[in-house]
């Protein structure tokens, strides 16, 4: 499995960017799908997320600024940034659990995209 993103850049703070993922290969079933962000010094940490069947998760510090959108059929997720601050400058990874045939999960990851917002 293979997950490709793109729409990474530099953006001047209150600024728009959109990311996109898409995944290639052979999974059996997404179970989730989405995005993770790690800054410097820091944790990788959730942005947001959509589980199978629909709910869909946000960080309370992108909630209102960001939509996550997916396209199963596509194998794909979008990320909408909107109102972008200083603290949202980190590399983006894209996320994707599958549950295998076998019922466990298995997490594959993209090999990140950055992200800088400019004060």
């Amino acid at each position: 499995v293979q997950l490709v993103e793109s729409g990474g850049g530099l953006v001047q703070a209150g600024g728009s960017l959109r990311l996109s993922c898409a995944a290639s290969g052979s999974i059996f079933r997404i179970n989730a799908m989405g995005w993770y962000r790690q800054a410097p010094g820091k944790q990788r940490e959730l942005v947001a997320n959509v589980i199978s069947g629909g709910t869909t998760n946000y960080a309370d510090s992108v909630k209102g600024r960001f939509t996550i959108s997916t396209d199963s059929a596509k194998k794909s997720a979008y990320l909408q940034m909107n109102s972008l601050n200083a603290e949202d400058t980190a590399v983006y990874y894209c996320n994707v659990e599958e549950r295998t045939g076998w019922g466990n999960l298995q997490t594959h990851w993209g090999q990140g995209t950055q992200v800088t917002v400019s004060s």
